[in-house]
């Protein structure tokens, strides 16, 4: 019979090929979070301040501006920490909360921008109405349900990973915990814990853009249809912000996550990158460079 040694924690890798510009690379973690805290921070305070920007587009933003501020603080910290002090060590306990925070706050982020899309679809195709139909409360409900959607599809993989089994090997080669990789730990059978989670993740990835894409679609055909060059620059001006952050979000996960975990290629902390700091990065500068009415609350508020 084997002796096994029962993991208590795990051991982040890093960037162990990058292991002499450590110093380096945790600078510009922490300069990147100090420029996402402020960025975001930012969008919210106009968002709340401005009151030609309290309309459901800007409550979305504003509301999408807190995750992007949620997901940098759950992994940023630690890994400035990590790399500084050179203890790269995690708790069970602490590793288990970091993945489930990261996908929880991923997955509401998903259904969130299927949201705003359907907000700009309504608002596009649906001009006169949109006062009535995208109502205070329908707003608020369809926040609570990015929310609600998110912990679902997050609960039950995270539940199975808790209760696997992790035996010798604790070494994680990546910054930051992340289920999948967890998962790999595993000294156990994991092949149903791995379709479930290919299922929940494919669900909320492939439905949330689904949702996307046709909300687009039917905007794309309603802004041709318009009379006038300048109404149709109008109306895409009104997209282009979050069309732009819809393509960075899904372009790397799609291909990381919607597969079979026998699949995964290498690339994991290039798409953690894309998701954890270069999107909440670029996302203030995004909304509000290209949008004209968060530019005029800006410079009234400068």
């Amino acid at each position: 019979m084997l002796n096994h040694t029962t993991v208590t924690e795990f051991l982040l890798l890093g960037f162990p090929s990058l292991h002499h510009q450590e110093y380096l690379i945790a600078i510009a973690f922490l300069a990147s979070y100090l420029v996402i805290l402020v960025g975001n921070l930012l969008i919210i305070a106009l968002v709340l301040s401005d009151r030609d920007l309290h309309r459901p587009m800007y409550f979305f933003l504003c509301n999408l501006s807190s995750l992007e501020i949620f997901i940098a603080t759950c992994i940023i910290p630690k890994t400035v920490a990590s790399l500084l002090m050179g203890n790269k060590t995690i708790s069970f306990p602490a590793c288990i909360i970091q993945s489930y925070f990261y996908f929880l706050l991923g997955s509401t982020e998903f259904v969130l921008l299927a949201v705003m899309s359907y907000d700009r679809y309504v608002a596009i195709c649906y001009p006169l109405q949109y006062p009535m139909l995208m109502n205070s409360r329908l707003c608020v409900q369809l926040l609570l349900g990015s929310w609600t959607a998110g912990f679902l599809a997050t609960v039950v993989p995270t539940v199975l990973v808790v209760g696997l089994p992790f035996c010798n090997d604790n070494r994680i080669d990546h910054f930051f915990c992340e289920g999948v990789l967890l998962i790999k730990l595993s000294c156990a059978e994991t092949q149903t814990v791995e379709l479930i989670n290919f299922i929940t993740f494919s669900i909320i990835l492939l439905g949330s853009l689904v949702m996307t894409a046709m909300s687009y679609l039917y905007i794309i055909n309603t802004i041709l249809r318009l009379p006038s060059a300048s109404s149709r620059n109008k109306a895409f001006s009104t997209c282009s912000s979050h069309f732009t952050i819809v393509i960075l979000g899904y372009g790397s996960c799609i291909f990381q996550y919607v597969q079979p975990s026998s699949h995964h290629t290498s690339y994991y902390k290039t798409v953690a990158l894309l998701n954890t700091v270069v999107t909440p990065l670029m996302s203030p500068f995004i909304f509000s460079l290209r949008n004209e009415q968060m530019k005029k609350a800006l410079k009234v508020g400068l």
